[in-house]
């Protein structure tokens, strides 16, 4: 929250001179409650509409009360008229009251003007704040983001720093001499991972398929696509693999390799 941008948008004044909607109040409410030196800042915006106003208050003139007193406590006599009971000459008030209409006038269109640009400005602020929050989101969003990574990353290293996992090379062969990869593997759980390092883009009709070879047989360890970052969870294989391989293949997969396809090869041990 920008405290010196919300305290420069005039929403302040306008709270104290009572030009808000009831749901524009609340909001500034929230805000007050919220932050206690925007609780100072309207105080003092308070304080100085008070000095102000009497600052440019209007005295009345000397004798005005006298006047208005004596008219109201003598009563007339009963056989004076009604021209004759114009005891006290209001001139030179109703000209000073004319000043004091003419101030009022003044001030109710400053008011206006001010609640009117207080207002603009206030709608200027809730469209700012609007987009601070939206970038807050889409921040954190981005923040969640890179801490889910972290964590995979995190993870990766767990499994290549434990003595446990076996890691595999994988070279590559004769049609890919480019092409490289590797798996961990750990022989008590018969727990798999892929590593991509090389390996080329494939059409969208083919998948890639890692291979297990078992007693001299391939035995199927999931299929994968380029573009997965870290290492990718495949199936769990037995213990008696000797060798892993992969292949290309149609999309979803094989029963069996076409060899002719073989992109890496690696034997464990």
């Amino acid at each position: 929250m920008d405290i010196e941008k919300y305290i420069s948008s005039g929403i302040l004044e306008a709270y104290a001179l009572d030009t808000l909607s009831a749901e524009e109040r609340k909001g500034v409410e929230d805000m007050l409650n919220q932050y206690p030196e925007l609780r100072a800042e309207l105080e003092a915006i308070e304080l100085s509409l008070e000095a102000v106003a009497m600052k440019t208050a209007v005295a009345p003139p000397a004798g005005l009360k006298d006047a208005i007193l004596s008219a109201v406590e003598e009563p007339a006599p009963a056989e004076t008229s009604v021209k004759e009971t114009k005891v006290v000459t209001m001139e030179q008030p109703s000209v000073t009251w004319k000043y004091l209409v003419a101030a009022s006038v003044i001030l109710a269109l400053i008011s206006g003007y001010m609640a009117y640009d207080y207002r603009a400005k206030w709608k200027s602020t809730n469209e700012a704040y609007a987009e601070l929050v939206s970038s807050n989101s889409l921040m954190a969003d981005q923040y969640n983001k890179v801490n889910q990574r972290l964590e995979g990353i995190e993870s990766d290293l767990a499994i290549m720093s434990n003595s446990e996992f076996l890691r595999v090379s994988m070279a590559g062969t004769e049609k890919a001499l480019e092409a490289s990869a590797s798996v961990f593997w750990n022989k008590r759980t018969e727990e798999l991972f892929l590593n991509i390092q090389n390996l080329k883009t494939l059409s969208e009709d083919q998948q890639y398929q890692l291979w297990a070879i078992i007693d001299g047989k391939p035995v199927d360890a999931g299929v994968f696509d380029l573009g997965a970052e870290g290492l990718i969870k495949m199936k769990n294989t037995a213990a008696q693999a000797v060798a892993f391989a992969v292949t290309i293949e149609p999309k979803g997969g094989s029963e069996a390799p076409h060899l002719e396809t073989m992109q890496v090869i690696g034997n464990v041990g």
